[in-house]
């Protein structure tokens, strides 16, 4: 992560109960930035697979917020709001990880796109922090937060792996394209472990 970027801080997690979807979402932010400084200093076939575990964890958070968390924070008080601008971010950054995906790591141009999406999405992720976690730890309970961890897990074990901008965005779209994008997905992603030996 760029050094303006690393002094961030981040709610603290472990305060949350275990399985909150907040609790969730805040280490996969850490997993998140992890993946990126790992991507940035990688290099080779390395590179590549680093990329693609970050692709992938990407996907599927973004398809579980647009899915479970965004028609709660919608329903708060002034969330339509928050709900539409964090939507409107995840559109962006699904556009910009598809071009990366298609460019591949070994591009010329792929450390330059990297940087991009990883300023997005640490914006993104900081504007979740401060807007729309606080609006889910307000108006839901401690049983509530943990049932909508449960979905956000269910979510990913069922969402795309990479990235699809027609569906980028749109609670609705990932709802009906997202079950097709991915078993599209998953086959491709299958193919491509056989092939490679």
């Amino acid at each position: 992560m760029a050094q303006a970027q690393k002094s961030r801080s981040r709610p603290e997690s472990a305060q949350l109960p275990k399985g909150d979807v907040v609790r969730i979402l805040l280490e996969q932010h850490t997993r998140i930035d992890e993946l990126f400084g790992r991507v940035r200093n990688a290099s080779g076939k390395s590179k590549q697979q680093l990329f693609d575990e970050l692709r992938r964890l990407l996907t599927v958070h973004e398809a579980a917020e647009e899915m479970i968390v965004r028609p709660v924070t919608r329903a708060a008080s002034g969330g339509h709001r928050v709900a539409s601008a964090r939507n409107a971010e995840e559109g962006k950054a699904t556009h910009l990880l598809a071009n990366l995906e298609r460019l591949g790591s070994s591009s010329p141009g792929f450390s330059a796109e990297l940087a991009a999406l990883e300023t997005n999405v640490v914006q993104h992720a900081q504007h979740e922090e401060t807007e729309e976690f606080p609006l889910i730890i307000e108006t839901r309970s401690e049983q509530q937060r943990v049932w909508m961890g449960m979905a956000v897990r269910a979510v990913e074990t069922l969402a795309p792996t990479h990235p699809h901008v027609t569906a980028a965005g749109s609670t609705i779209a990932q709802y009906v394209l997202g079950p097709i994008a991915s078993l599209l997905d998953h086959g491709r992603d299958a193919a491509k472990k056989v092939l490679a030996g």
